[in-house]
């Protein structure tokens, strides 16, 4: 009998293969990846100047003191940020940076299981194990692990703030939004979303958090001046190092100014159009239109914005998730090879062919965001025009095995019967699919 509770369950469906094939590679990557890698560390290190700025803070010495003409990882979060890490400089260094690595891989399985909520899929759904793994597997979560910075946390405000946002409690939405502004203005885009929305009091607490943190932490710090004389504008200058964006990569590869600014100018027309398609035929379609509009923004930020770093993709995950959605955007193979270029922990540098390996490896974070804003303009364009083309712009630009056209009666009576009918597509467009185990 003891022998027959510990005999292993055979799978009886192909759900149930997937689970139990998957299960154990992705609590093995888990624990690779905060137990070996992690703790290994690397040649980059964002903790050490994070730690250094939580001991100056609390022995009242200047924080913002960085050289900025070296390639080392700077200090750069707000006078709010340091006073929330500042509790760090009571440990040990080494204990420090472990419970920041702790503290991140809790927040990225938190966020993990508020993703599957948002779309509904539970931990026996075969999602679970598949988007846990595709999550660590990935060198935006690898990286900030192994780099220890505090990704994982601002991760975990989006997820929240996204959840929140969409049950309509706009105060603590915009708290956790606040929090992770605090620190850094990586999920400040997410604002036009509350704005779209009409939820204005988003605000209230989103800009209202991290000036009450400043305004505590102003006395408290030696320099906090120095941030805005000194540190942002080393934030607001595109470096040509460690820097995937379009002006950071033109600054590398000597692009002529004009040049840049063309390529900044034309991405940013799609990234406009497409937001004003989501906008207009979409914002009905909650959960779709919030996620897939915040990866558009995030995605936009990152690529002509004057910093963008491949582990920022980690924001990405929720847009990334709209995959099971019916009416997704991504689902398409050019979506997910511009996934690979900036979600890949490969390495493309190559010695037989340095120039063509250093090129590829450089360039393919930048090309890999460019792709995946063309798909999105793309894909919402192609259904505009066919849409526009077949007389059926009143019932939203879902393709019509997606929704079909109501009939010529049904039409008539949705017409005298909702003043609203031509709102864009319904709600119950981006129900998603069911792989339920």
């Amino acid at each position: 009998m003891l022998l027959r509770q510990l005999e292993p369950r055979s799978a009886r469906t192909t759900a149930e293969v997937i689970k139990f094939a998957l299960w154990p590679f992705a609590v093995m990557t888990v624990l690779n990846r905060v137990f070996i890698k992690a703790v290994n560390g690397f040649i980059t290190d964002d903790f050490k100047p994070v730690y250094a700025a939580a001991l100056d803070f609390v022995n009242r010495r200047p924080v913002y003191t960085a050289n900025y003409d070296l390639v080392d990882p700077h200090y750069l979060y707000y006078p709010s940020g340091t006073l929330l890490i500042a509790p760090v400089a009571y440990l040990h260094p080494e204990e420090a940076r472990w419970f920041f690595i702790a503290l991140n891989a809790v927040a990225i399985l938190a966020a993990w299981y508020l993703l599957l909520r948002l779309f509904r899929f539970t931990l026996s759904s075969v999602v679970a194990p598949v988007l846990l793994f595709a999550m660590f597997m990935s060198e935006t979560v690898t990286n900030t692990l192994v780099f220890t910075n505090i990704n994982g946390c601002v991760l975990l405000a989006e997820l929240i703030f996204i959840h929140l946002l969409l049950k309509r409690r706009d105060l603590w939405a915009g708290a956790a939004l606040g929090l992770s502004l605090a620190v850094k203005p990586t999920l400040a885009p997410l604002l036009l979303i509350a704005l779209a929305r009409g939820q204005w009091k988003v605000f209230l607490t989103a800009l209202g958090v991290p000036v009450a943190l400043t305004a505590i932490a102003w006395p408290l710090s030696k320099d906090p001046e120095k941030f805005f004389t000194r540190t942002a504008k080393y934030v607001f200058e595109a470096r040509d190092y460690f820097n995937s964006s379009v002006p950071g990569n033109g600054e590398y590869y000597g692009l002529q100014p004009w040049l840049i600014w063309t390529i900044r100018v034309g991405m940013g027309v799609l990234v406009l159009i497409s937001l004003w398609l989501l906008y207009r035929y979409y914002r009905q379609d909650e959960l779709f239109f919030v996620c897939t509009a915040s990866g558009v923004l995030l995605t936009a930020e990152f690529l002509l914005s004057s910093l963008g770093q491949m582990y920022y993709s980690m924001m990405l995950f929720p847009f990334l998730m709209t995959v099971v959605l019916r009416n997704s955007v991504l689902r398409n193979w050019p979506a997910w090879l511009a996934v690979f270029g900036f979600m890949s922990y490969d390495k493309w540098l190559s010695d037989r062919w340095q120039h063509i390996g250093r090129d590829v490896e450089y360039l393919r974070i930048t090309f890999g965001w460019g792709l995946l804003l063309i798909v999105v303009f793309c894909v919402l364009g192609d259904r505009y025009l066919a849409a526009k083309r077949d007389g059926r712009l009143e019932f939203g630009i879902d393709p019509v095995w997606i929704k079909p056209v109501p009939s010529s009666d049904a039409t008539a009576a949705a017409r005298v019967g909702s003043p609203s009918s031509t709102n864009g597509s319904a709600t119950t467009v981006g129900k998603p699919i069911s792989v339920e185990g």
